[in-house]
């Protein structure tokens, strides 16, 4: 169901479906919280034991490329990644479990609109 998913995302981004990235991109998407590279390899590996390291660094920056992945800063400049439905959207993380939960542009937007008309901006795009 979640490669089913994985694929779909893939091909609507333009993103050529490979075995290997179909298989990080639906481990990715079925953890459900932010992942390091190293986290995310050795997921896939369980799995996937014929794909390499150097393919999994490679796989996430296509996908953060495609808006199928946004990398995030942890603590000590280690990247971590969630994974990203198409569409604009916005992420809750939990910076305990590191839970990842999606936040849709419209519970957003009324939001951003309000503040930036009391104090007379006008939003041209919003990062949380």
């Amino acid at each position: 169901m979640v490669e089913t998913s994985a694929q779909a995302a893939l091909q609507q981004t333009g993103v050529r479906v490979t075995p290997q990235r179909l298989a990080i991109a639906a481990v990715l998407a079925q953890t459900g919280k932010e992942t390091s590279a190293q986290e995310l390899y050795d997921r896939v590996r369980k799995k996937h034991a014929y794909i390499g390291r150097a393919t999994v660094f490679r796989s996430l920056e296509r996908l953060v490329g495609a808006g199928l992945a946004q990398r995030l800063e942890r603590p000590g400049h280690v990247s971590a990644y969630v994974w990203c439905e198409p569409g604009h959207h916005h992420h809750l993380i939990c910076t305990t479990c590191r839970t990842v939960e999606d936040l849709g542009e419209d519970a957003v937007a009324p939001l951003a609109e309000t503040i930036a008309r009391q104090r007379g901006f006008r939003v041209d795009h919003a990062t949380l």
